[in-house]
């Protein structure tokens, strides 16, 4: 399974969705982290410029070009809730600490 998570640089779980700078795309294969790839995103900056609807269009196509299959986050915006349930993405909430054992736990 294919999971995507905002982190900081120092591994932690960003609680910043939609504007964080970084995010891991992990794939989990038996309970295992089997890849782990850190992506700068720079969607603190590209949240503001221009409307809400750009910026989701812009977190739809990563998600896609990585083939993320689930969301781990500690907060998500309602609005990106919303698109992230029409594109049938489950999102794990509250996740908080190592973004590896984040992850990990849903990943489940």
């Amino acid at each position: 399974m294919i999971l995507c998570v905002p982190v900081t640089s120092n591994g932690q779980v960003d609680p910043r969705w939609g504007k964080a700078d970084r995010v891991a795309v992990a794939d989990v294969v038996d309970g295992q982290i089997a890849t782990w790839q850190e992506i700068e995103t720079s969607w603190s900056r590209l949240h503001d410029e221009g409307t809400p609807g750009s910026h989701h269009a812009r977190v739809v196509t990563f998600l896609r070009e990585n083939k993320v299959e689930a969301v781990v986050a500690n907060h998500i915006g309602q609005g990106m809730v919303r698109m992230l349930a029409t594109m049938q993405l489950p999102v794990h909430l509250d996740a908080a600490g190592d973004a590896r054992a984040a992850v990990l736990a849903a990943a489940g």
